[in-house]
């Protein structure tokens, strides 16, 4: 497998907060170098949920997590595993349930925080955090720079054909402080700011890059339903594939299949969504 790609999800990030607060983001779609598209999670349109719809792209319906507290070992066929079927290098900076949706579960800390194996079906490099004991007086997310920083070790020091981080900063900002206030505006140009260096790099490196969230969230801070501020983000794309018109809906089901079509990897029949870039 010669193709590479990144695949950035800033966890709870609404359509309009990613339009009105990335300046960097935006600025490469003024620029050309970026496409970016509206994107609709599936429902529930909570976080664990979505985590699994988006590597397996079948509905919560099909995989039957229905949210975070139902997180247990995925039988469908994912991104991960095609990959590495196809000959692929898998790596992941994310969560804690990712590893447990497409590795092992139950999470033990010591086993899984932190693992290198180049023989795994699914993840051969991963680092993870589990945000124990996060609440609105405690917020417990890592450093994005290190995160970010974290991916890029991963991809210099093994190659990566596949990529993903995620991280749980916006999301448990909105909680607290709600959307629409100065201390979201603040966080969300925050984020903007410490992701940025990293895109080019990682242009550099030949990786195509997704930047997307994995549901938005409303002006209370609440997501899980059906508003198009719970369900509704952006997908910004950086790579030569050409997408659909700038006005089209993406369903969320379709970034499973897309990723493993850009990577050149088989997608599964279960994989009934199309790919939005070509």
């Amino acid at each position: 497998m010669d193709n590479k790609l990144l695949l950035i999800i800033l966890d709870g990030v609404p359509w309009r907060n990613f339009r009105r607060l990335f300046g960097n983001l935006e600025g490469w779609v003024d620029s050309g170098d970026a496409r970016v598209w509206k994107i609709r999670s599936v429902l529930p349109s909570i976080s664990a949920s979505c985590y699994a719809s988006i590597h397996t792209g079948v509905s919560p319906a099909e995989h039957g997590c229905t949210g975070n507290g139902n997180v247990f070992r995925l039988s469908q066929p994912d991104v991960f595993s095609e990959v590495r079927k196809g000959g692929g290098i898998t790596g992941a900076v994310t969560h804690s349930f990712w590893s447990e949706f497409f590795n092992r579960h139950p999470f033990d800390l010591a086993r899984d925080i932190e693992y290198d194996e180049p023989d795994s079906k699914t993840i051969c490099h991963g680092r993870f955090h589990t945000m124990t004991a996060a609440g609105k007086d405690n917020q417990m997310t890592p450093c994005d720079l290190d995160l970010f920083a974290s991916l890029t070790n991963l991809c210099q020091r093994f190659g990566l054909n596949y990529g993903v981080l995620h991280t749980c900063t916006l999301d448990s900002m909105g909680h607290r402080f709600f959307h629409d206030s100065p201390q979201m505006d603040h966080a969300c140009h925050v984020m903007d700011e410490m992701l940025a260096p990293f895109i080019p790099k990682w242009r550099a490196a030949g990786y195509e890059v997704i930047v997307t969230a994995d549901h938005g969230q409303d002006d209370r801070g609440h997501h899980g339903g059906r508003a198009e501020l719970q369900q509704d983000s952006a997908l910004y794309y950086f790579g030569p594939a050409k997408g659909p018109a700038e006005d089209t809906l993406i369903d969320q089901l379709q970034l499973a299949p897309t990723i493993l079509s850009r990577l050149g990897a088989r997608v599964p029949e279960t994989m009934r969504a199309g790919s939005f870039l070509s």
